[in-house]
This record gives C-alpha cells, sequence and structure tokens, in this order.
C-alpha cells in the first residue's frame, strides 16, 4: 500500500422479480444459541434466482427506539464496522460474530459485492474507470465465497447489519473512486448489489441457501475504499435512498449532522497513547502510525503496539462517555497484520466496553434509527458539545430543550 502518511493516513487495504417458492436458510454449520438451525421469523420467499430471500423482520432487534426525557443521559452508543467482510480462511469472521453473541453486541459488515462473485466471470465486472474485471482486492476462492455467505448469513440472522464495501477497491490513479463521478457511482452500487442478489446464478450453486434479507431494503449505507469519493456519491446514495454514509475521513468525537440528506458517520481522530497527535479510529490507521506500510514489523514489537492499540480505542470510549457522549465508531478489516494485534484489540476494546453502564453496542442501522427517533432540538443541544465537553450542570440541566 502506498501513499501513507503518519498522521493522516487514511488508505485502507484488504479488505428481478419476487417469487413465491418457499426455500431453506439453513446449511451445515448453521446453528443458533441451543445449537439448532438459524432461522427467520417467517417461512423464507425467494428473491429473482433465490439468492436473497423474504424472511419477515431481522431477528435479534433491539425494541423500537423513543426520545430521549428531558433531562436524561444519553446512551454511550459504539459501533464496530468492518470492511470486506470476505472470509479468507483465518476465522476472523466467525471469531468476531462469537464475540458479539458473547456480548450482545451489533456491528455492521461493509460486505464487498465482488466477494460474492467467482473469479471465472470477473469479465461480469465493469469497474469504472478500470478494466473489465480488474479488482485492487482480488476475487475470492470458490471455498472462500462458500464460507462467505455462510457467515454473512449468520451475520443477519444474528442481528448485524450487511452494508456495502462495494467492489473493485480502487484507490489510486486515474480510475482512483477519488475521481468517480455520481453517475460512475451509480454503475459501481448496481453491480455490488447485482453480484449479492445474483451469486446462484453466477456460481452455479443450488445446495447453498438463500441469504435471509432482501438487500434493496437491508442496503442504506456503505464505507468507500480508502474513504474517498463521498462528495459525488452522496447524491447517488440520496437518490437510492440511503440513510447514512460512514466514508468521512478525520472526523471528531461530536454528535452526528446530515450531510447531502444523509447521516455522515465518519471514522473518528481519538487519543494515540504515548504521542501529542490523535489517530482515525481504525486498524490500518493505528498500523501506519506504528509500522509504516509494514504488515509484517518484527515481532518483537507487537506486545506494546498491541497494548497502544487497545489503550487507544479506550482512551475514545473513557473520553466521550465521560463527557459529551458522542457515539464512537471503530472500524477493522478481517486482518492479521502485525501477528493478528489489532483483532486482539478491537476484541479486548469490546470486551471491556461492554460491562460499563449506559453502554449499546449497535450496528450504524441501529444508530440512525435511533438518530431518527429523537427529537431534533435534543440532537442540537447534543451537537453543541465539543470534544470532551462536560454538559455544564450536568445531563438533568444541560438536556432540557425546549419541545418542538
Amino acid at each position: 500500500m502506498s501513499g501513507i502518511t503518519r498522521r493522516g493516513a487514511v488508505r485502507l487495504g484488504l479488505a428481478a422479480g419476487l417469487g413465491l417458492a418457499t426455500v431453506s436458510l439453513n446449511g451445515p454449520g448453521d446453528e443458533d444459541d441451543a445449537g439448532g438451525p438459524l432461522a427467520g421469523t417467517e417461512p423464507a420467499r425467494a428473491i429473482g434466482d433465490g439468492s436473497t430471500a423474504h424472511t419477515g423482520r431481522q431477528p435479534r432487534q433491539p425494541d423500537a427506539p423513543v426520545p430521549l426525557e428531558p433531562g436524561e443521559t444519553p446512551p454511550q452508543f459504539v459501533v464496530f464496522s468492518w470492511d470486506g467482510a470476505g472470509e479468507v480462511g483465518t476465522g476472523l469472521f466467525a471469531r468476531f460474530l462469537d464475540l458479539a453473541r458473547a456480548h450482545d453486541a451489533r456491528m455492521t459488515f461493509f460486505l464487498s459485492g465482488l466477494y460474492l462473485l467467482p473469479e471465472s466471470k470477473k469479465g461480469l465486472y465493469r469497474p469504472p474507470g478500470n478494466p473489465v474485471g480488474a479488482s485492487d482486492i482480488g476475487y475470492l476462492s470458490d471455498a472462500h465465497i462458500r464460507d462467505t455467505l455462510r457467515l454473512v448469513r449468520r451475520a443477519w440472522l444474528e442481528g448485524h447489519e450487511i452494508g456495502t464495501h462495494f467492489n473493485g477497491h480502487f484507490c489510486s490513479g486515474d480510475g482512483s473512486v477519488a475521481n468517480w463521478t455520481p453517475e460512475q457511482w451509480r454503475s459501481e452500487i448496481d453491480q455490488a448489489r447485482t453480484f449479492v442478489t445474483s451469486w446462484r446464478t453466477h456460481t452455479g450453486w443450488r445446495d447453498e441457501p438463500p441469504l435471509p434479507f432482501d438487500y434493496g431494503t437491508e442496503l442504506i449505507g456503505g464505507r468507500t475504499p480508502c474513504l474517498l469519493g463521498q462528495d459525488s456519491l452522496l447524491p447517488t446514495a440520496r437518490a437510492l435512498g440511503w440513510r447514512y454514509d460512514a466514508s468521512s475521513p478525520g472526523g471528531v468525537q461530536r454528535w452526528p449532522v446530515r450531510r447531502g440528506g444523509l447521516w455522515d458517520l465518519p471514522l473518528q481522530s481519538i487519543p494515540f497513547p504515548g504521542h501529542s497527535f490523535e489517530v482515525l479510529s481504525m486498524d490500518y490507521n493505528i498500523l501506519a502510525n506504528q509500522s509504516g506500510n509494514s504488515t509484517r514489523a518484527p515481532a518483537q514489537h507487537h506486545p506494546a503496539w498491541r497494548s497502544q492499540a487497545t489503550e487507544s480505542y479506550l482512551a475514545g470510549f473513557r473520553r466521550a462517555y465521560d463527557t459529551n457522549r458522542a457515539p464512537l465508531f471503530i472500524g477493522n478489516h478481517f486482518e492479521e497484520w502485525n501477528g493478528g494485534i489489532y483483532m486482539d484489540a478491537a476484541e479486548q476494546a469490546l470486551r471491556q466496553i461492554s460491562y460499563w453502564p449506559d453502554v449499546r453496542l449497535v450496528s450504524f442501522r441501529q444508530f440512525v434509527d435511533w438518530l431518527d427517533a429523537q427529537n431534533p432540538e435534543m440532537l442540537r443541544v447534543l451537537r453543541s458539545l465539543e470534544v470532551g465537553e462536560s454538559p455544564p450542570g450536568g445531563w438533568s440541566a444541560f438536556l432540557r430543550p425546549a419541545a418542538g
């Protein structure tokens, strides 16, 4: 990976009609907490070629959000999100699903559409500004596509959100997503959706159960490759009815605002122990400030860097929790950089955060549901608090805006 800067590094790597047939959702290894098969809330009805299916309301969702009462302390929201969300034989996808289940957490998985397209069919991908079939993240093997399907299915049935990380992950050159027009973003999104909703046609597999959701209604947000191209994406995302975008780099820990009609939910600058500057709340950016562009730095550094990464996430959490209660957004990839220390840091941070009172470990979708349920004046008052600023007089005195 190129183009890394110390403080500001934001380059990320790694990363039809309705049928009436009733289909089985369960494949080998799909089980719930009790060891029984996972299932949706009603019999599945195939969509299109049966790659996806209507299964009713998503399981394991919170109660409908309600507005904050005047003087009520806001919850501390924390969102863990994953770019790419493909399984490549490391077991990391399942590891974090297991962790989320153990701590009653929900997450957002930004699925790369190409991870459900066999390489033998790469000619179907027409990336804007790039050759047919090109991809800077490659393609998965058939075995890993099957694993990804199984785990995406499990993720949704366990209450997590499936967003998009688009397709080819182009971050440099004339064909970079930074240069795409709104029309090119529309092409990229349409193709990502097609790869997710037509994997059965593209693979020829009939033994795999469908993904248990309608991706047309499930997909309400994403994160662009390398956090590039948001300005041109937003008009297209708004026209498609998306509700948020998580592509902004270098956000701060304040309550969010709308941008271009969507909730702007950026990765945030958080304290970086041992340094006077802050670091973006993502594994790659912490790595860039520890080992530059090396993902295999000498192992002697790993213990200290693991602790530093963990403490960075926790410092960002504590700063928000003890002051303005702004949501904390953490982004990661299923990677094993520097011996897997960033995966360990994310796990340890989630474990510790989950035990604090008033914490809600949610998906981006669940968070914007809560935002949309709030009194706009109450949100305006929350947004008036700066990074690390406590409410003057405490929450009971501060958060009493006039109704309206």
